[in-house]
């Protein structure tokens, strides 16, 4: 089966949601209580352990297919309009600028110099940027730039490029 990455990953969610229902009704199946009195055999829940085990291993299966395929393409693929990152180097790369962003904002959004008092004291203190705040503000936009480029860039590979599966739905 050929598709996208982006439905490669529709794929893996089902196949996902369909093993997780297998497993809560097999819960719901493999026991049940039943008084003295009651017919059990009338009462007793449809189910087939031996089929059970086959139709979760057959979906487990899949499932490693799916992700192993995404994780082939992954290390595979470069993105367009980044040197030789492949889309899991991307995927590494986004926290890492997320949290340099984050840092950054923080040192831009500081005063030179910030006056702080102490309620039961006299005792006046001033907290002084040891930084270039404008060179830090510089340095969050060209991050800000940098992760919506990054963004786009899967964006754009996760719903164009192709890639192969091992199997049919």
């Amino acid at each position: 089966m050929k598709c996208t990455p982006a439905q490669a990953g529709k794929v893996l969610r089902k196949l996902e949601e369909q093993l997780k229902d297998l497993q809560k009704k097999e819960r719901k199946s493999y026991e049940f209580c039943v008084s003295p009195e009651e017919d059990m055999e009338a009462l007793r829940p449809e189910y087939d352990f031996g089929q059970c085990q086959e139709e979760m291993d057959s979906l487990r299966e899949k499932i490693r297919i799916v992700k192993h395929a995404v994780n082939v393409f992954n290390t595979t693929h470069e993105l367009p309009g980044f040197d030789g990152v492949t889309v899991d180097q991307a995927l590494i790369m986004l926290p890492q600028l997320k949290e340099d962003k984050d840092r950054l904002q923080n040192m831009a959004a500081q005063l030179p110099r910030n006056r702080i008092t102490y309620r039961s004291s006299t005792l006046i203190e001033y907290k002084i940027a040891n930084y270039d705040i404008e060179k830090a503000n510089e340095c969050y936009q060209e991050v800000t730039d940098r992760i919506s480029s990054l963004q786009l860039a899967l964006d754009t590979v996760n719903l164009t490029e192709i890639m192969d599966l091992d199997f049919e739905f």
